[in-house]
């Protein structure tokens, strides 16, 4: 199975490609998808979906993973990252790729067994589970590849 774990958002939207085959993880990409603030709400929303085609295209993956939104006192922020979210769900219906979405704090404890990890712990735990060189970078990235190890946690298939 292929995992494509999706950490939203609309300047930056970080994304993962794992495959789970025998029980063993590997991950086979990850980045971030990046709009410019000169742009249109509009055109970036469109930007993300046409990036996010394109790894579908390219890796095929069965299942996918998102973070949920998690909303904080900036509301423009807020909404934002819902309008990126919402394309970004669309867009795994129109390919029927199944859909799982988890919490921040499900992510974390997936990961590294506490829902209150930092950022730095997430990674370095992500770096030991997928026997990384180096941790990955940026935050928004080693986010997708977290909810996307949650996801590949979570599913019964091997």
């Amino acid at each position: 199975m292929r995992i494509i774990g999706i950490d939203p958002g609309t300047a930056t939207t970080g994304f993962s490609i794992l495959e789970k085959k025998d029980g063993k993880i590997r991950l086979l990409e990850y980045g971030c998808i990046r709009t410019a603030k000169s742009l249109s709400p509009a055109t970036r929303l469109n930007h993300i979906a046409t990036d996010l085609e394109t790894l579908i295209k390219k890796w095929h993956p069965t299942h996918s993973s998102i973070e949920k939104l998690f909303f904080n006192k900036n509301v423009k922020t807020a909404i934002s990252v819902a309008e990126a979210r919402g394309v970004i769900l669309q867009t795994f219906a129109r390919y029927d790729i199944p859909q799982e979405e988890f919490t921040p704090h499900q992510i974390k404890q997936a990961v590294c067994g506490y829902g209150k990890a930092d950022k730095k712990m997430v990674q370095k735990m992500i770096q030991l589970l997928l026997k990384l060189k180096e941790i990955p970078k940026p935050d928004d990235a080693a986010d997708a590849i977290a909810a996307a190890i949650c996801s590949a946690n979570t599913l019964k298939i091997k």
